[in-house]
């Protein structure tokens, strides 16, 4: 029997609606040879829809988007809407409320891809990031006091429980169990964050017991930053906090070649999780045809393998690595072709 997958598509602003075109050409190519069905329903939401209307996203939109198996995200964001709407009304609204409480970011660098590390290529830049993703100081407690006055304070607070850290570091174990390394390494401040981080590395440790296969290791994250730069090889799996993992993958993704390149998913292993391109907007190159897709057709077979089409995730990756051997760079308007010219190349490659 087919397979049949219902998949919420949201295009976003900027450049993320000619982005996922591109992945969505991939997809309907790839689905067709491996015999699964896609039915693909697009949303607007994001920030034309805000600027028109006041909407970010209702309760009752989140509750239509959980009878879905997955979501394919373009990018949100919108130089007309004042920093902090779109985020926290979309983004972290979808992340909570979908208890997407895993991000993960895959960390790889391609054959034919610059990396401005020297003397680093694609046998040394092959890990993963997980960061915890519903978590810590996203969680937005904290408020003011007195403010406006020349004593005002401002507070924000790392919340994290048991449940939230165990459940994260579980998912990096079970992580480094798929892969040919198997090592972990956590990434904190024990040495400042003591409340926080002490309840990390003793679950940390209480958890690789149950792993003895993989190695363990800790650095903190001011370190990681270093090491990821000199020496990237000594990473597989990293496992981080909500704050700490939004920086250092940002990082990551230069090591890798850039925005146009990296890609992750928001995870939630019971229930819907949500796939996209890292590099945003970029609202400087809407309606150019001068945007790299491949970070969405990257997402695109993260989602596959998310959804249990591994053959279809692998293939689409094996046909992405193809065509970045015939780019120029992986820089918008530097590629050598166009953004649907790729989406065709890549379409082509699987066919």
């Amino acid at each position: 029997m087919m397979n049949q997958y219902k998949i919420a598509v949201v295009g976003g602003d900027g450049t993320g609606p000619e982005v996922i075109k591109e992945g969505v050409k991939c997809l309907e190519s790839i689905s067709k040879k491996h015999n699964f069905s896609l039915t693909l329903d697009y949303f607007d939401f994001g920030g034309e829809r805000y600027l028109k209307t006041g909407q970010v996203l209702s309760d009752e939109e989140v509750a239509a988007l959980k009878t879905y198996d997955a979501i394919y995200l373009g990018a949100i964001g919108h130089t007309d809407v004042p920093a902090g709407i779109l985020e926290k009304g979309i983004l972290l609204k979808l992340r909570f409320d979908l208890d997407q409480y895993i991000n993960y970011r895959p960390v790889k660098l391609y054959e034919n891809v610059y990396t401005p590390i020297k003397n680093k290529d694609h046998n040394d830049i092959d890990y993963v990031v997980i960061r915890e993703n519903v978590g810590g100081l996203y969680t937005g407690i904290g408020g003011f006091s007195m403010k406006g006055t020349e004593n005002e304070v401002a507070t924000q607070s790392m919340l994290y429980t048991r449940h939230q850290v165990e459940r994260t570091l579980r998912f990096a174990f079970e992580t480094a169990m798929k892969r040919k390394r198997k090592k972990v390494t956590l990434c904190g401040k024990t040495n400042v964050l003591t409340y926080v981080f002490n309840l990390w590395e003793r679950a940390f440790h209480e958890i690789a017991k149950e792993y003895p296969e993989v190695e363990t290791d800790y650095v903190h994250v001011d370190a990681c930053c270093i090491y990821m730069i000199e020496s990237p090889e000594r990473f597989d799996v990293i496992v981080t906090t909500n704050m700490f993992g939004d920086i250092i993958t940002d990082l990551a993704a230069v090591t890798q070649g850039g925005m146009g390149v990296a890609a992750g998913g928001n995870i939630n292993p019971e229930g819907v999780s949500m796939f996209e391109p890292i590099g945003g907007t970029a609202p400087n190159f809407t309606g150019l045809n001068q945007i790299n897709p491949m970070a969405a057709i990257g997402a695109a077979h993260l989602m596959l393998d998310h959804l249990g089409e591994s053959a279809a995730a692998a293939e689409l990756e094996r046909a992405k690595k193809a065509v970045i051997l015939k780019m120029k760079s992986m820089a918008a308007n530097q590629m050598g072709f166009g953004t649907d010219d790729i989406g065709d190349m890549v379409a082509q490659e699987l066919s």
